[in-house]
């Protein structure tokens, strides 16, 4: 393996592509990280080398593609925040949308062919029924959504007019952090529900709210898919091996296929805990589906993938964990 050729992971020092830099280095895949550091972190990055820079320096990335030897790009460099993308348009479509546009023109020009792309549920906005499938309607209801939804259709042409292979895996939610508590979530001003409740477990906040108790569901509150990172990042390998084997493009969801309600991921948190939590009750946040869950089962055919850590107790247990490494090393 060590004679193949190696993997540009962007965004590689971030949340999610940090787990899967470590699983390819595990796995003996050589690795280079670009990422800017402007909401990654260096340590993060556990194998390979780390070239701080931006997506958009088309001469960098092509420099890195010559002399890393580089055959697959995994791109995850992105801003993600869902709020800041209403209020701050422009930004993410400067850096999501123009950023991954310079990225592909880097690699037609050096001749890589392999493009795995990290992708979301948010291109789905609000499906009907809550189940979102590959061949459900695209109505992104936020600029974040749009810029991934922009960056699939960009990838889908160039692929029918050029020989690029993309992947786009469409995510649900991700939570947990890497088992052995090595790396995890990092980033400031988390919204994603798992991270905000640890956070409250080990007294960074004061509480964690529950938006919207009113909704048709069996408890009231949203439905989600919660899927673990170490899952999530193992679809990217499995990814990666389909397209050195030839794989033709694709688009595909990553989730489990069923769904769990905020109050049903807060009980599991306090399970975690030991303790009860103290839980605010909002009200809804405009834009919120009351159920998002993927039909998963596209990614089980045309990947080689099986989910290893698909039990919520396991991705609450592991995203806890990470949060008290954190306030450990806060206290130091």
């Amino acid at each position: 393996m060590s004679e193949q050729k190696a993997i540009l992971v962007t965004g590689g020092a971030g949340y999610i592509g940090s787990h899967v830099v470590q699983q390819l280095g595990r796995e003996g895949w050589r690795v280079v990280t670009l990422d800017n550091l402007s909401r990654g972190f260096a340590e993060a990055v556990t194998y390979g080398p780390l070239i701080v820079g931006n997506i958009a320096d088309r001469a960098l990335v092509q420099q890195i593609i010559r002399e890393h030897d580089v055959g697959t790009i995994m791109h995850f460099a992105a801003f993600t925040i869902v709020p800041e993308s209403v209020a701050e348009p422009l930004k993410y479509y400067d850096n999501n949308v123009l950023g991954t546009r310079a990225l592909i023109d880097a690699a037609l020009a050096e001749g890589v062919d392999e493009f795995i792309f990290s992708s979301s549920a948010a291109v789905y906005g609000l499906p009907p029924g809550g189940i979102a499938a590959e061949d459900s309607p695209t109505v992104p209801i936020n600029p974040y959504g749009t810029s991934k939804l922009i960056s699939e259709w960009m990838l889908r042409d160039v692929a029918a007019a050029s020989s690029l292979r993309p992947v786009a895996l469409r995510y649900f939610n991700v939570g947990g952090s890497d088992p052995s508590g090595r790396i995890g979530q990092s980033t400031p001003q988390a919204t994603l529900l798992t991270k905000v409740a640890a956070e409250h477990v080990v007294g960074k906040r004061t509480h964690v709210s529950i938006f919207g108790t009113d909704y048709p569901t069996p408890d009231g509150t949203g439905i989600r898919d919660y899927i673990h990172v170490e899952d999530l990042a193992s679809a990217h390998l499995s990814a990666l091996r389909y397209l050195r084997a030839g794989g033709q493009p694709v688009v595909l969801n990553i989730g489990y296929g069923r769904g769990a309600s905020v109050r049903e991921v807060l009980d599991a948190v306090a399970q975690a805990a030991g303790r009860p939590l103290t839980i605010h009750e909002e009200p809804r946040r405009a834009g919120d589906p009351p159920v998002l869950v993927a039909k998963a089962d596209r990614v089980l055919e045309v990947l080689d993938w099986t989910p290893r850590y698909d039990k919520l107790e396991q991705l609450v247990s592991d995203a806890l964990r990470w949060e008290q490494v954190l306030a450990s090393r806060r206290n130091a």
